[in-house]
């Protein structure tokens, strides 16, 4: 096959895909390239697989040469994905999931590998588009392709697939997926958002994707290859009969009842009774292990049947619930005592119930993230935790899975909507969800329990935020929008809808759909019932705790904020450290300081962080025109007199500014070692500091101003007479003639009263001083 390339302009920049030249081997493979980021996509299909699930495995890889940079840590190869990685592995999975025909078995890989990256072109919608592409082209047996895009929303305008800047400035991050007719997939993060706004995007969104739709389809004319012939797995419809008619009334029953675990365990029982006298019935038949797979899934086909069948027809939910009726409710905060943890959050809706647990750091704490684009700190961590015993099983222990990870990144995106600034508050934060019972919507509890935690600890967040899970039931021609969904109508529904939020509007959303796409009129109800569970949930949150604590919890770490100049950074750090590390050392705190000025200052105790506080404040503090001081004299000469204002800032007082009287001599003013007060009345572009200690004296009536004889200049320009060194060089002239550095002893040992010394950093030459030895 040789190399064929189509190309075509698609927001903003150009879409380009190849296929023929690599990675020829797979089913199908495609190179798309868009603005300069290059993603390669390979799609192989195995064997018929054992089991009675799918298994399709998309992955996506970012390879760190593709931004021209170097892998961090020891090892300096790509290792186990990042969460970024493994949440756009599931962005990609969800939408293309539904595409294929019910009861297809073999294993299907879908590998991503990004070997270019431009920040201004998503490489994750490319990599979907690859996805989607791949298996249409091959002999793969999947239904319809599938893209995706993503939507910005920028000043009243949806942006496609925004460049970076344009991320950083929108209200809303959003992703969307679907085919040519519907929606399939959502993933987004708002600023509260109406939901007006929000559907209007993800109509902007799908209008995108039925471009590359199109685009994909003439691709798929032009090189696609037959679709190979595939067992999919099918029941034997006279032993669905048989099943049916023996077993279909006792299921009926156990699915109504209204406690999960009760139901559970009369469904299994009727499962459990089928299976054993199907067993004892076929034992000596030769395919009796088929028997019972089709038996099994015969009983599984019923209960889904059952379940679709009441909600749709007697709107009756497996609980007994009406279709837009929420579960119990119930909110605690400080559950854990916050003399141990930052602040804690307790949220149960009917067999739901999530923990959240809230910890406080300083920035130094916070998660380093190291991937295609410059390395940057994540300030805010949401990790959800899902053990097996939250729905009664024994499992897998280890490290998260990607479920937990997507159901994680939902709540942080939630969340981190209504955080006060780095400004406002200078932690890196934590939150820990942790899944304690579960039957269903297990993410959007956490994400209440999130709420409560966080304002029971004492973070200014700008309003509560809750979560509610919405489920479809259609049978294409009617359909039922359910509230709050549990486990089983989850698991037999046909779409997964959360929405999370204030009072003010939308700051996440997350949908799956099993089915091939849902309509705006879905979207549009869903979204407006949705709104009214939500409503209804921030009032038990706020029934619980009414406002954010005034107070942080007594066993959370301290942390003073202040903002310097940038050009005062270096000033507080010193030569080699030396400033910064000597606060450290004398006051035993933490500090941190950013590239922009943000300072915080960390410790348990707070007469510490106020002292490192005015430590710092001394080291930048800056003289000003007409600032008055209580100077002490460090150093005479025969023009005048030098005074300490404050730290390592000096400032020089003429003879002629010591009195309003005629000073033949500076030691008849003053001596060192004395106090005096003195008014800042210039200072040159040098940052010299010129004071007097006349201009806070009350002038005689009589004064009369003394002649003042002008100024003659020496043959080689320098000015000659008694001056303050207004001129910039000359004063420097004769400041490095005075000041030479000289630290010695007397012949006897003694240090010589008369010696000088002078510090001069290297580095920042404005801090140089003066002292006396």
């Amino acid at each position: 096959m040789s190399k064929e390339t189509f190309s075509m302009e698609f927001a903003g920049r150009t879409l380009t895909v190849e296929t023929g030249q690599v990675a020829k081997q797979a089913n199908g493979a495609v190179v798309v390239r868009y603005g300069d980021t290059t993603v390669l996509t390979a799609a192989t299909m195995g064997g018929l697989a054992k089991g009675d699930f799918f298994p399709l495995t998309v992955n996506y890889t970012e390879k760190m040469y593709a931004a021209g940079k170097f892998p961090g840590g020891f090892m300096k190869r790509e290792s186990r994905p990042s969460t970024d990685e493994t949440l756009t592995a599931r962005l990609i999975d969800r939408p293309i999931r539904p595409m294929f025909q019910e009861g297809f078995r073999n294993e299907v890989q879908v590998i991503n590998t990004v070997l270019s990256y431009d920040e201004d072109a998503t490489p994750r919608m490319a990599a979907m588009l690859g996805s989607s592409l791949s298996l249409a082209i091959s002999d793969i047996p999947f239904d319809d392709p599938i893209a995706g895009v993503e939507v910005a929303y920028i000043d009243g305008h949806y942006i496609i697939n925004p460049s970076k800047t344009q991320k950083e400035n929108s209200a809303l991050e959003l992703s969307v997926a679907g085919t040519q007719t519907a929606i399939n997939m959502v993933e987004s993060g708002a600023k509260e958002l109406s939901e007006d706004i929000m559907l209007g995007a993800l109509l902007a969104g799908h209008e995108a994707i039925k471009v590359l739709i199109e685009f994909q389809k003439r691709i798929v004319l032009a090189v696609g290859r037959t679709k190979a012939e595939v067992e999919i797995l099918q029941v034997d419809p006279s032993l669905a009969v048989v099943v049916h008619a023996k077993y279909h009334s006792d299921l009926k029953n156990a699915i109504k009842n209204a406690d999960k675990v009760t139901r559970e365990a009369q469904t299994k029982a009727v499962k459990e009774k089928a299976l054993a006298e199907f067993e004892a019935e076929y034992a000596q038949a030769e395919n009796l292990e088929l028997v019972l797979r089709d038996v099994s899934e015969i009983l599984e086909q019923m209960e889904h049947a059952e379940v679709r069948r009441l909600i749709i027809e007697e709107k009756i939910r497996p609980d007994g619930r009406q279709i837009d009726e929420i579960r119990q409710l119930e909110a605690q905060v400080d559950f854990t005592p916050n003399t141990i943890t930052h602040g804690s959050g307790l949220f149960t809706r009917g067999q739901t119930q999530a923990l959240s647990t809230l910890t406080l750091a300083p920035m130094g704490d916070a998660q380093i993230i190291d991937g295609l684009d410059f390395e940057h700190k994540k300030r805010f961590m949401h990790h959800y935790n899902f053990p097996q015993y939250s729905v009664g099983e024994t499992g897998r222990y280890g490290a998260p899975g990607r479920r937990e990870i997507g159901h994680g990144a939902l709540g942080e995106r939630a969340l981190a909507q209504v955080l006060p600034s780095l400004e406002e508050f200078p932690y890196a934060i934590r939150l820990v969800a942790e899944v304690l019972e579960s039957n269903g919507s297990s993410s959007q509890a956490s994400i209440c329990a999130g709420t409560l935690a966080l304002m029971a600890g004492g973070v200014p967040i700008k309003a509560p935020v809750a979560g509610i899970a919405m489920g479809l039931i259609s049978d294409g021609s009617d359909y039922t929008i359910l509230t709050d969904i549990q486990g089983l109508e989850d698991h037999f529904g046909d779409m997964d809808f959360k929405v999370a939020g204030t009072r003010d509007g939308i700051t996440a959303l997350q949908m799956d759909i099993k089915i091939q796409g849902i309509t705006q009129e879905i979207l549009a109800e869903a979204l407006a019932q949705a709104k009214v569970a939500r409503m209804e949930i921030l009032d038990v949150i706020e029934a619980t705790i009414p406002e954010v604590r005034p107070q942080l919890a007594p066993s959370a770490p301290k942390i003073e904020a202040m903002k310097i100049d940038v050009d005062k950074i270096k000033v507080v750090i010193g030569k080699g450290g030396e400033n910064i590390n000597g606060i450290i050392d004398e006051t035993h705190v933490q500090i941190d300081i950013d590239e922009v000025g943000n300072v915080a200052i960390f410790s348990n105790d707070l007469d510490a962080i106020n002292r490192a506080k005015s430590m710092i404040l001394e080291l930048i503090r800056e003289a000003k025109v007409g600032d008055i001081y209580e100077a002490k004299v460090v150093r005479i000469e025969n023009f005048g007199a030098f005074v300490n204002l404050f730290g390592k800032q000096d400032a020089m007082v003429h003879i002629s500014e010591l009195s309003w009287k005629r000073t033949n001599k500076v030691e008849d003013a003053v001596k060192i070692g004395d106090t005096v007060k003195v008014k800042v009345i210039k200072i040159d572009d040098k940052g010299r500091v010129d004071a007097s200690m006349r201009a806070l004296i009350e002038k005689p009536e009589d004064y009369v101003e003394p002649e003042r004889k002008p100024r003659e200049r020496r043959e080689n320009g320098k000015r000659n007479g008694n001056r303050k060194f207004n001129d910039q060089k000359d004063r420097s002239t004769a400041q490095n003639q005075k000041f030479t550095v000289h630290h010695h002893k007397s012949s006897q040992g003694e240090n010589n009263s008369d010696a000088k010394s002078t510090i001069f950093d290297e580095d920042f030459p404005e801090l140089s001083t003066t002292k006396p030895e």
